[in-house]
């Protein structure tokens, strides 16, 4: 993995996260350059400064996209202001969950990316699923095609990141170019959902997948039949609970095989493995609205798949690296082999020689997202036949 600051895990993943959704290397280095001294410090101690230096480069990317939109050049405005989303909610990503103005930083966010979507990309909007008493924040991308029907993917995100990490990523770009729509959805405990309107994360997650499906089947021109779920990260147990109880689904893919959390968030007490943001034990009880760590752990511990995902009975495939230093690579292997009753079951373990090796591929991320892709694609081609 690119590793800009030597020994600091955390905020290297941060730098190739950009990096990999369309950040520029110029200005990835000057936020990166003053930071080398607060690096050496942990990911903890100098977070306030990284947000200020990366403010600081966004700032220059606003003015640059607001000049030219002003000249009428809006598709190099649209794409200056994706930019500067990118540098901003990954910068926002790395704070304490009690740090100031952290709504007001996300909020700035939302608006990038609105002016974003309305100067260079059309196909995408911000929509609003029913959720009970209030609602679920998305994005949704769909293709252009000729085809009165298209298929869907549901995307869900992990503990850290957000709709807008999921967009720039590329993936639904990926997808809509092979004729499938994207239903990106900040989650409860995620995103927009978490910071701006409160929702908490819980373990019964079919219940966010039934709300998504109701709301996409009231789409003329979403294939019923054909709509799946991914899920990255922390989804990668988020999603295959989903698929295992939300039948109308019609096939799961686990992006980072999350099969055992609750172990994981053990080995973490215990200094084992990485961590995904600073100011780890703030943010995950945050994310799960606890206070009291012991009781998070013992939550935590029923965010396990033994017993569920023997219950998808739809295709599956499970992507892992074989150097997740966050997860391990076993917990593929296990929900792969326990996923006995699915018709058509993949296990994709990418290498280090190949790149893709790290959580989630990020360290190689446009590679593994092609890849999953093309299993969508071809899957739903054989849900159709």
């Amino acid at each position: 993995m690119f590793e800009y600051f030597p020994g600091n895990y955390v905020w290297n993943l941060g730098v190739v996260a950009v990096l990999n959704s369309g950040g520029y290397i110029d200005e990835v280095d000057r936020a990166c350059k003053p930071l080398l001294k607060a690096a050496a410090r942990g990911e903890d101690a100098g977070t306030a400064e990284l947000l200020a230096s990366w403010t600081s480069v966004v700032d220059q990317v606003i003015s640059s996209a607001d000049a030219d939109h002003e000249s009428g050049h809006n598709i190099s405005a649209g794409h200056a202001y994706a930019r500067a989303a990118n540098y901003l909610v990954n910068a926002e990503r790395m704070q304490s969950a009690d740090a100031p103005d952290r709504s007001s930083i996300y909020r700035r966010v939302l608006e990038l990316m609105t002016r974003s979507f309305e100067l260079s990309d059309p196909s995408t909007k911000r929509v609003e699923i029913p959720y009970g008493q209030t609602f679920l924040p998305a994005y949704l991308t769909v293709p252009v095609t000729e085809a009165q029907t298209y298929p869907c993917m549901i995307m869900w995100n992990g503990l850290d990141s957000t709709k807008e990490h999921m967009y720039l990523s590329g993936f639904a770009a990926e997808l809509a170019q092979r004729g499938i729509a994207t239903l990106m959805v900040d989650c409860p405990g995620s995103g927009e959902a978490l910071r701006l309107h409160g929702l908490t994360a819980q373990i019964d997650t079919e219940e966010w997948a039934t709300a998504c499906v109701d709301y996409l089947e009231k789409f003329d021109t979403i294939d019923a039949s054909r709509i799946g779920i991914v899920g990255w990260s922390l989804g990668g147990y988020f999603a295959p609970r989903a698929a295992a109880f939300e039948k109308r689904l019609a096939l799961c893919v686990a992006w980072g095989a999350n099969h055992d959390w609750g172990a994981v968030q053990r080995r973490r007490v215990e200094r084992e493995g990485e961590l995904p943001v600073p100011h780890y034990w703030k943010h995950v009880m945050w994310v799960w609205g606890e206070s009291d760590r012991d009781q998070f752990l013992a939550r935590a511990d029923s965010a396990n798949l033994d017993g569920i995902v023997a219950q998808i009975t739809v295709p599956f495939l499970v992507v892992h690296g074989e150097n997740d230093r966050q997860i391990p690579v076993e917990y593929a292997h296990r929900s792969y082999s326990q996923a006995t009753a699915s018709p058509k079951r993949d296990l994709r373990i990418f290498t280090a020689e190949e790149g893709g090796a790290e959580h989630v591929g990020l360290d190689h991320l446009p590679y593994v997202s092609s890849f999953v892709a093309d299993w969508i694609h071809d899957t739903f081609h054989e849900l159709e036949q």
